[in-house]
């Protein structure tokens, strides 16, 4: 298995060859797959050690792995101690080490940031300031000795969520009114990438629309709005947080719609950053991710298929809070008759603009779902 896996690539059920080797061997070494068995093939072994895998690192369980599991295959080896940890921008280290760094110095009251397994300035801040309160030298990098110090106060940390209440305050100190606020919009796909295509209808299509309209309510109510790519270019989901990153954004929010074999998937959903088997979260993203999923179930009447925690990229990356919807499924015929008239799409662009005003009110402040009233676009 090279350590750049191409795009294009999946490995599943029913392939062979030394790549599967490797992968057999990384399975097993996460303890996920029984020794002794020396064999290149994916076979059903493989194929329910990947899906359990992916179920408890919150991505897609279907079994295949791609680029998005491999990635967190390769970051799975690493513990806390295994290397040295450093900040280089354009060339972040990533990996379960950092994310329990992470933990680790998030209770014990410092500020690393969302425990999200990425080595940025903010976590390498918070070494320096660990390091000074230690009497070490403060150069934000994680090497032995400040290991050996970290390991010696472990038994004195105790756990609970810190961050929760971080993003809770910095969500009230913000203030309840839109002007001034951000918001990077991303119409998923695009380009050559047209992502679902059924009924007549392409997603890049479909979600552009959306885009363009959300963008003009948003504006209109005060907000700064920022598009993640053109009507005709794309850019994968990297290229896309980088962008929103870039932006110093309060919020993204990632458009699409759903495509399934069974006729008969239908429903809205929503997906915020989070791996909350291992309690690692975004605080916001859940908080907005369960608004805008109650509005547009209320006001469209779609299906409720709720709001989940995953760690795809784009939502992992993104430094404000970070939600992907799912508005419907185009392979259903109910759906796609709802996602191609004008009335939905009017309502979902007012659902998600309800959800983000309602985000920043207080709670003495805020409306029961669906009964919100924005000031109508002049």
């Amino acid at each position: 298995m090279t350590q750049h896996l191409p795009h294009t690539y999946r490995w599943r059920l029913g392939d062979a060859g030394p790549d599967v080797a490797e992968l057999r061997t990384r399975l097993t070494l996460l303890g996920l797959l029984s020794t002794g068995t020396a064999t290149d093939l994916f076979d059903r072994e493989v194929d329910a050690a990947v899906r359990y895998f992916q179920q408890q690192r919150g991505l897609t369980s279907d079994g295949i792995v791609g680029p998005e599991t491999y990635r967190h295959l390769n970051e799975a080896r690493w513990r806390l101690g295994d290397r040295v940890l450093g900040h280089t921008s354009g060339n972040l280290q990533i990996g379960d080490d950092v994310a329990h760094l992470q933990q680790r110095l998030l209770n014990m009251g410092f500020t690393p940031g969302r425990v999200d397994g990425i080595y940025g300035f903010a976590t390498s801040q918070a070494v320096s300031e660990f390091q000074r309160n230690m009497g070490l030298h403060p150069d934000g990098i994680l090497g032995p000795v400040t290991v050996t110090v970290l390991e010696r106060l472990s038994r004195t940390v105790v756990g609970g969520a810190p961050h929760v209440m971080r993003e809770t305050e910095m969500l009230l100190h913000s203030g309840p009114a839109l002007t001034g606020k951000a918001v990077v919009i991303d119409p998923g796909h695009g380009g050559a990438d047209q992502g679902v295509l059924a009924g007549g209808f392409s997603e890049a299509a479909v979600v552009w629309e959306l885009a363009t309209r959300l963008q003009q309510r948003l504006t209109a109510l005060g907000v700064r709005t920022y598009l993640t790519r053109g009507a005709d270019n794309g850019g994968d989901e990297a290229q896309r947080a980088e962008f929103a990153n870039a932006t110093d954004a309060n919020l993204l929010i990632s458009l699409h719609v759903e495509g399934h074999h069974n006729p008969h998937a239908a429903g809205v959903a929503s997906y915020y950053y989070g791996d909350e088997t291992r309690g690692r979260w975004s605080h916001a993203g859940k908080q907005f991710a369960g608004l805008v999923q109650r509005e547009l179930v209320a006001r469209c009447g779609l299906g409720d298929n709720r709001s989940h925690a995953r760690t795809w990229t784009l939502l992992r990356s993104t430094r404000m809070a970070a939600v992907r919807i799912e508005l419907g499924y185009l392979t259903n015929p109910d759906d796609a008759a709802r996602i191609g008239s004008a009335e939905l799409r009017t309502q979902a662009v007012e659902s998600i603009a309800v959800a983000v005003q309602r985000l920043y009110l207080p709670p003495e402040d805020d409306s029961p779902t669906g009964v919100l009233h924005l000031p109508a676009l002049t």
